[in-house]
């Protein structure tokens, strides 16, 4: 079924899906996840993502690839800009900036084999966080947040087929490699302990779209719950802090997404959707010895990571417009609630409820049928977020509390392409717009 260039073409889109790789990431979603993987989706607050659009709503919903005929694919980039100032509990700045600027690459592939069957590949970084704080700050502050960094890489391949007309069906396989250097200070001056690893998790993804009219679609995706296993080393310690080996295990969330995108007019679609993180199975990992034993800290007490998430929520409602055949308008708003509670919240991750604004354009260029640009713009306004870390908090080091507060806020400026080969531009479709 290739026709000529197609194999090139794939190739070409294979390699792009190796951009992934250099990927340097920070949370900008609920707890550490990273919903950046789409530049068309970002203009709407992934408003209806679920339910197609582009090639990267397969991300969310593996059954939007029946919506994309032959070879296609699509890759986008996201520079996430954060900013996060904390301030002691007199008010006093003690960090400026504990947020990294970050890139969060996507890239995705789809081919149908027949009317019926696509086979594609989404490789995506799915879960991160980099913040970076001086040594020492803030006083107490400094026992409960150091440089850390988290990254995952997910290998994704999917198998979509259609039903009838109206509803089709998709399952993939998730195979998500992470790397984690998490640093905690053992006093005011001295060394951190490092904890440094890396592991694979396995999992799937699911989802169907339904077309009840030809101006409707509705789209249910499922991303599975993924079991990372870290294998490492922890250093620096000092007093009765255990060195050397050392595993643990991440649970990550499963996440259930639902869009809905509906036809106004022939230029106007209107778009809403909603999203699950299970991010309450995350508990508190515990951090093991080669021999099973409690890897301990300076005071001999064994080494957990209390994140203690609650259920993530996220809601949004878009919509875009088409000005003509090349140009298309889009916007959106959302809101988050976060998985992180004022009981567990510390410095080092200081998320809490946000809402997203944002606006998006993209472009068909005339000259090449097939090929459109995707520009996505959001501005993420964190509510103000108290620090309380003191007896109650799992984090809690039992001999110095932190009371404090952090003021957030975020942009993202996301950048695609998107490419379907062999599309020629219906006639009929630029006569729509002349009349």
């Amino acid at each position: 079924m290739f026709k000529k260039g197609g194999m090139k073409a794939l190739l070409l889109g294979c390699s792009s899906i190796g951009l992934v790789l250099t990927a340097t990431v920070a949370a900008q979603a609920g707890g550490f996840a990273l919903r950046e993987q789409s530049a068309y989706g970002q203009g709407t607050s992934f408003a209806g993502i679920a339910a197609g659009g582009a090639l990267s709503s397969m991300f969310w919903n593996p059954a939007t690839m029946t919506q994309f005929g032959g070879l296609t694919v699509e890759g986008s980039m996201s520079a996430i800009l954060p900013y996060a100032k904390h301030k002691n509990a007199a008010g006093t700045e003690v960090v400026n900036n504990s947020g990294e600027a970050a890139v969060v690459p996507s890239s995705y592939i789809s081919y149908q084999f027949s009317d019926r069957l696509w086979l594609g590949m989404a490789v995506n970084a799915p879960f991160g966080l980099g913040v970076n704080f001086p040594s020492p700050w803030g006083g107490t502050g400094n026992f409960y947040a150091q440089d850390t960094n988290a990254a995952t890489y997910n290998f994704n391949p999917n198998i979509a087929y259609k039903l009838t007309d109206w509803l089709s069906v998709a399952v993939g396989f998730q195979a998500q490699y992470m790397w984690v250097n998490f640093q905690n200070a053992q006093g005011l001056n001295g060394p951190n302990l490092t904890l440094n690893g890396t592991g694979w998790g396995y999992g799937f993804t699911a989802g169907v779209t339904i077309t009840p009219t030809a101006s409707t679609t509705i789209g249910i995706g499922y991303r599975s719950a993924l079991n990372n296993k870290i294998d490492g080393t922890l250093s620096g310690g000092i007093g009765a802090s255990t060195n050397g080996a050392i595993n643990t295990t991440v649970n990550l969330p499963d996440i259930l997404t639902i869009g809905l995108r509906q036809g106004i007019t022939d230029r106007l679609t209107v778009m809403a959707g909603y999203e699950w993180s299970n991010w309450s199975r995350i508990g508190t990992p515990r951090i093991l010895q080669s021999s099973g034993a409690a890897a301990l800290g300076p005071t001999a007490a064994p080494i957990t990571l209390p994140f203690q998430y609650e259920d993530g929520h996220f809601y949004s409602i878009g919509a875009e417009y088409k000005l003509d055949p090349a140009w298309t308008i889009r916007a959106g708003l959302g809101f988050e609630k976060s998985p992180i509670t004022d009981r567990e919240r510390t410095p080092r991750l200081p998320d809490n409820d946000r809402t997203w604004y944002s606006a998006g354009l993209s472009w068909k260029p005339a000259f090449m049928p097939g090929l459109n640009l995707d520009l996505g713009y959001s501005y993420i306004d964190v509510k103000n977020t108290p620090i309380n870390v003191v007896a109650g908090n799992g984090w809690f080091n039992g001999l110095a509390p932190y009371v404090g507060s952090v003021d957030t806020h975020i942009h993202i400026i996301s950048v695609g392409a998107r490419y379907q080969f062999g599309v020629k531009e219906p006639a009929r479709v630029k006569q729509a717009y002349l009349k």
